[in-house]
């Protein structure tokens, strides 16, 4: 338990974030309920310890966040994770349990289905002095603004404008999505009608130890073939390659316009790895104006740099709209600096780029 109330800055000081803690320990539900009351930003307006009382809840109240476990009496919470998501009406749930340990099918799952975050919770006893930081800080995050440091909109017209058509058809599509991505990608492969007929590459924001199971979660959400990307793999067409969490996804031209994917192990410049800048850079050399790209949900900024890539290379980048975004950081920056030609939530997409990828002006 934590010896001081752990406060935040006065710029995070405003309404404070109605929580509800869904936890069957009582002494869970009374360390987490002492860590975010002792914290100026935070304050639980319940606790519950089944699924069925946070339903109840939910029916008559509003909140911004729930911390959810997984292991509850009766409905387990990750089944009842849609159906909290949709009483909750926009809420953040964060899943807190010690069962659904990073890069485990029931994180991924759990993030599929539209959870914000998987955060792991301490043994019994074992709370200790870094949790309660540890956890504030992970809760911050999902509610910082982005949008307040990000650079403002472009002062001169956008350099791609929505009207303009495409001037060759599409020959690549690339992927970046963080917080809130895997749900956004779910919404956005149903709504894949029919092939595009070209590869798909993907980055979304996971550690190392997520990549199998959210391949795997990714090929149940679409008939296209799903791969781990590596190092060598020629591109084909309805494929959809998944940058590792330890490596970019990037691109080489070869002989004879061959291109494969060439892993790289570094970070970029703003700390991410994998990143989406670099897999956009490549993209646009690899493709020129026959690239495309769509920025998903998440926090930050990756995906701006190479955005600008694309678009210098006659291509062009969808980005999903605020209302839909979990966190609207990085496909807002995108859209600050005028390199979007279309923003709409992510189910309406993949219609939208099959219409524009096949327009030739």
């Amino acid at each position: 338990m934590p010896s001081a109330p752990i406060m935040t800055s006065p710029s995070h000081v405003s309404k404070p974030i109605r929580t509800l803690v869904v936890d069957d320990s009582v002494v869970v539900r009374t360390v987490i309920e002492r860590i975010l009351n002792g914290n100026d930003r935070f304050v639980v307006v319940n606790k519950s310890s089944s699924a069925e009382q946070a339903l109840a809840f939910l029916s008559e109240n509003s909140v911004d966040l729930i911390l959810l476990d997984i292991e509850l009496p009766g409905q387990s919470g990750l089944a009842a994770l849609p159906a909290i998501l949709q009483a909750g009406a926009g809420v953040k749930v964060a899943i807190l349990s010690g069962k659904c340990e990073e890069g485990s099918a029931a994180a991924v799952e759990a993030l599929a289905l539209g959870a914000s975050d998987i955060l792991s919770k301490p043994g019994s006893g074992s709370f200790g002095e870094q949790f309660p930081h540890a956890l504030v800080e992970r809760l911050n995050r999902l509610f910082d603004d982005d949008a307040q440091d990000m650079p403002p909109p472009a002062s001169k017209p956008p350099a791609y404008p929505a009207s303009q058509n495409a001037t060759q058809p599409l020959a690549c599509l690339g992927i970046g999505a963080s917080t809130g991505g895997i749900h956004a990608l779910s919404q956005l492969l149903d709504g894949l009608d029919a092939p595009l007929g070209v590869p798909i590459l993907l980055t979304q924001h996971l550690p190392l130890s997520f990549t199998v199971y959210f391949a795997q979660q990714l090929a149940r959400m679409t008939s296209l073939r799903v791969k781990v990307a590596e190092t060598g793999d020629l591109l084909a067409p309805d494929t959809i390659y998944v940058a590792p969490g330890d490596a970019n996804l990037q691109l080489r031209k070869g002989l004879h316009g061959r291109v494969t994917i060439q892993l790289n192990p570094e970070r970029t410049p703003a700390g991410n790895l994998p990143g989406v800048d670099p897999m956009f850079a490549s993209m646009a050399q690899a493709f020129g104006a026959g690239a495309a790209g769509i920025v998903l949900t998440g926090m930050g900024r990756d995906g701006t740099v190479g955005a600008r890539d694309i678009v210098a290379a006659g291509g062009w980048v969808v980005a999903q709209d605020e209302a839909s975004s979990v966190v609207w950081g990085m496909p807002g920056s995108v859209a600050g600096e005028g390199l979007t030609c279309a923003m709409m939530a992510p189910g309406e997409m993949m219609a939208f780029v099959a219409r524009r990828g096949k327009v030739v002006a």
